[in-house]
Parts: structure tokens; sequence; C-alpha cells
């Protein structure tokens, strides 16, 4: 198993790092997240899982050993792939995954695209005693942002994943604001801001106004 990566970072996309080792380039396949704490050119360290499949070998990529531990934990849930597992870490931090685990909060599970209201149900019964309680306060923190009126945590998250990817700050802010009204409506919806379609309708528009 291949516990980390570490070295300068070669390229980045919307959900892609490739990290150079000792002359060779490591594809890692990352949430937008992690790939906004990353600069091209710059040293990087990842904690990693490996997936094996008869036909492919598949690095996936994590800011903390923590945030592997919880992918791993999520794919022992019957139906949760490493696709799925990553999806949920998109959407959600892992103490924010554990919190809605150990409070039953469906709707914040079903806020992962692919995961309906049944799976929801399903993975809570199955992941209550595998995640555990919160290590810290990183679950709580969008709530808190929110009553104190500051910005959404999606709008933060995408602009630095934007700027991760070498857009100006300025860029980043015009792209946040032409996709708002998307995240808005999903908002309303009962969901949450999915960041993944968020980024790449974001990385849309940049490309249009280019």
């Amino acid at each position: 198993m291949i516990a980390f990566v570490s070295g300068q970072v070669a390229a980045l996309a919307p959900t892609l790092a490739v990290i150079e080792v000792g002359g060779v380039g490591m594809a890692v396949h990352c949430t937008p997240n992690t790939v906004s704490g990353l600069r091209l050119g710059e040293p990087a360290r990842l904690a990693t899982s490996l997936v094996v499949r008869e036909d492919s070998l598949t690095l996936y990529g994590f800011a903390d050993d923590d945030e592997r531990q919880v992918f791993e934990l999520l794919q022992t849930a019957s139906g949760v792939g490493p696709r799925l597992a990553q999806a949920m870490l998109g959407v959600h931090s892992p103490d924010a995954l554990r919190l809605a685990v150990s409070t039953g909060d469906e709707k914040s599970l079903m806020a992962v695209p692919g995961i309906g209201k049944k799976g929801a149900q399903k993975l809570l019964l199955e992941l209550k005693d595998k995640l555990g309680a919160p290590l810290g306060t990183s679950g709580l923190v969008g709530a808190q942002r929110a009553a104190a009126g500051g910005p959404a945590p999606w709008t933060e998250q995408l602009a630095a994943a934007l700027i991760g990817l070498g857009y100006a700050s300025r860029e980043a802010e015009e792209a946040v604001s032409a996709v708002t009204p998307q995240a808005e409506e999903a908002i309303a919806a009962g969901g949450s801001a999915p960041v993944p379609q968020l980024l790449r309708a974001a990385l849309q528009s940049l490309n249009r106004a280019r």
C-alpha cells in the first residue's frame, strides 16, 4: 500500500493532482477542497489510499491521515465504493460526516450526489458504530458561520480551489458569483451546495469569458 506521496506539484485539475515523486508523476485523485490547498511547482504531501481493481490501480489523495481513514471506513458500508466515498468527503469534512452519522442527519448525507433518502438511511445504520464521534469542531464551522452572517463555506472552498488551479482572485470571485444561483437553488431544495459540480460550472464560465 502507498501510504503517502511527497514531492513537487506538477499539474492540477479540479479533482486530480500530479505529484512528482523520484522523477515519476503520480496521478492522485482528490476532492476539490484538497486540490485547493495545493500550488503548482510547490512541494506537497498527501496521505493516499490505493484502490486495486482487476483492470486498474487508482490512487486517492487526502489532506491528512484522518480524511484517508474516513475514506476507507466509508467503503465498509455496502454499496459505497471509492468514488462515492470521495464524493462524500468532497461535500463534508470527516467531522461533519461523523456528526451527521452520530445525530442521524440523513439530509446531510442526501446532499451528496448519488445518495437518496433510502441510501442515506441505510448508511446511517451501517456507519453508526464505525466513524465514531466528531474529533473537533470542523463539522460545526459551517453552521457557526451562517449564524454569524459570514460567507457561506462553499464560496470560500470554491474560490480557494480556483485560485489553486491558477486563476486570479478577481477571476475566482467572478466565477463564484456566476454559479451562486445554482448553489442557492440546491440549498433551497433542502440540500447543500454541491462543490464539485459548482467547480465544473465555474470553470466553464471562466473559459467562456476568455
